[in-house]
């Protein structure tokens, strides 16, 4: 027995060519993943992996050259300080620049959020594809969600390469510039044309793989997603005004 070309591409542990296809042709690059008996998802997670921590160098090296450059601001009464608390205080200000808070610590935070809400977001879509009648997995769904995450891929170069070019972080992500702060702003910041991306391949893979009509398919993801980001929101802008 021959094996077929998807059978083929489906069985390869990293499938970069794959990528490709799924932002051009995302019901081709989809319809392998119906038949697919074991997980295909290392692929976009992984290159998704190294883009995140990419924008956390970037990010990093601006705050660290923006520490660089900055004149140091000591408190007030600091010339009353005994010798032990300066010291203290300068260690502690290094500590606050150093590779640790702007690179390590970025980098796993940014790693746990990103695998962590995927297998989250997976698990939600795969209960809700159920309910809408699709006969998909478990499997099937980290598949479709970790594909699906593919414009994010695109997104994380091009913040990186305008951050370099622009020699500063991003002032207002997404659609939040329009305004200043509170619920909206923590919306809209996460609000931008990769999420619509986003949301039409999560659609296009649900209903090619879990077999639901396309309409059905869109709407639940929709749903999904605004509830989903509704609480983010929520949560971010608790933390802002506790802050």
């Amino acid at each position: 027995m021959t094996e077929t070309p998807f059978e083929k591409q489906s069985a390869r542990k990293i499938d970069l060519p794959r990528l490709a296809t799924m932002m051009l042709r995302p019901s081709e690059a989809f319809s392998p993943m119906a038949s697919d008996r074991q997980g295909s998802w290392l692929t976009p997670m992984l290159v998704l992996s190294i883009s995140s921590i990419l924008v956390v160098i970037v990010v990093g090296y601006l705050k660290t050259q923006a520490s660089l450059n900055s004149v140091v601001e000591f408190p007030p009464d600091w010339e009353f300080w005994s010798p032990e608390m300066q010291e203290s205080y300068l260690q502690a200000q290094q500590t606050s620049q150093g590779p640790l808070v702007n690179y390590v610590l970025p980098a796993i935070g940014a790693l746990i959020s990103l695998w962590l809400g995927w297998v989250i977001f997976a698990g939600i879509m795969r209960l809700v594809s159920t309910l809408l009648g699709g006969r998909g997995s478990t499997q099937s769904a980290l598949n479709i969600v970790a594909w699906a995450n593919a414009p994010f891929i695109v997104r994380d170069l091009l913040q990186a390469f305008f951050m370099l070019i622009a020699g500063h972080e991003i002032a207002s992500p997404g659609l939040s510039g329009f305004v200043q702060q509170g619920f909206m702003y923590h919306f809209l910041s996460r609000t931008d044309i990769f999420l619509f991306w986003n949301i039409a391949l999560l659609g296009i893979g649900f209903a090619v793989v879990d077999g639901l009509p396309k309409g059905k398919a869109l709407m639940g993801v929709i749903v999904v997603v605004l509830i989903l980001i509704a609480i983010q929101s929520g949560v971010g802008a608790a933390i802002a005004s506790f802050g």
